[in-house]
């Protein structure tokens, strides 16, 4: 081979430090991925999740209230016994689909940072997001709650809603849950020695009051409590594997809760990040969640009711 042509190749040779699919998906997809399942993982074992449940995009999780809708009156001896007639309405229903997220990082950032800096920051940006809307779900099914209670502080406002759940969970081993908003929790954690803990972007205090597990997030209503307890949660997800997977290359663990990989945009000089991902976690029953308000007394109404 004459130098010239020798010279031509290596024009055409890829760069020794060109950044291929290759490099990026064992070192940052695969990463991320995990990270992802054990935040969640942390999430199902604080809700009390033991399995979330494969379903196919598209499918429809249907929440539900059931209602006693008479109360018929005791009979003597011999006499037929009337029928006690109980309700099971739609509260609600969730569409199971297939989030996806796409973001770019540019050969400018990569040329400030670095290739693993620019790449992992921008990605931690977008897994915040992913994270944030799989919390929505369950805040938007937390309202759909039926039951409703009234305190004057927070204080007895939660001991409302801790009675509500034990009449309505009457002999069932239940766990409560409690989502509280930050304003509402704020004097009180400002004079008690509590240890506030964090799983997947929660933040939550065990056994609060001596009434159970409670998370504290700015997505409750202020002065609005929630309660339920954590069998009456449940999650689902759309796996990321499969042909959906395979066509677009993800990378997932094992659970295949979240599929992401990374490629090379040479159109516009930039690194592409791809995240697909269908989890959802929600309530089952409607009538099992209870909201609270708590109305402070006034002088022109001493009681706060």
């Amino acid at each position: 081979m004459n130098d010239n042509r020798k010279l031509k190749l290596q024009l055409f040779a890829a760069d020794e430090n060109a950044i291929t699919t290759a490099d990026l998906e064992p070192a940052i997809s695969v990463d991320f991925t995990t990270r992802i399942s054990q935040n969640i993982a942390e999430l199902q074992t604080l809700l009390g999740i033991a399995d979330l449940t494969p379903m196919a995009a598209g499918n429809l999780i249907k929440i539900y209230k059931t209602t006693v809708t008479n109360d018929p009156a005791q009979v003597g001896e011999g006499e037929t016994i009337p029928l006690t007639n109980v309700e099971r309405k739609l509260a609600a229903t969730i569409e199971l689909k297939l989030a996806k997220y796409r973001k770019e990082t540019t050969a400018e950032a990569i040329q400030r940072s670095g290739r693993e800096v620019a790449v992992n920051m921008t990605d931690e940006k977008l897994i915040g997001k992913v994270q944030k809307d799989i919390k929505k779900t369950l805040y938007e099914t937390l309202a759909t709650g039926t039951g409703k209670v009234s305190g004057t502080n927070l204080q007895t406002t939660l001991a409302a809603l801790w009675a509500a759940l034990q009449n309505k969970y009457e002999d069932e081993d239940v766990s409560p849950v409690f989502f509280i908003n930050p304003t509402d929790v704020a004097d009180y954690l400002g004079t008690a020695q509590i240890t506030m803990q964090s799983a997947f972007g929660f933040t939550y205090i065990h056994n609060f009051l001596g009434l159970g597990t409670a998370i504290v997030s700015p997505q409750v209503t202020a002065k609005n409590p929630i309660a339920t307890v954590t069998q009456n949660i449940n999650g689902a997800y759309v796996p990321a594997s499969g042909d959906v997977g395979q066509t677009f290359s993800l990378i997932s663990d094992a659970t295949g809760l979240v599929g992401m990989t990374h490629y090379v945009g040479g159109d516009n000089a930039v690194v592409k990040t791809l995240i697909l991902s269908g989890v959802k976690f929600f309530v089952e029953y409607a009538d099992g969640v209870f909201v609270g308000t708590i109305t402070p007394p006034t002088p022109e109404n001493p009681t706060g009711a």
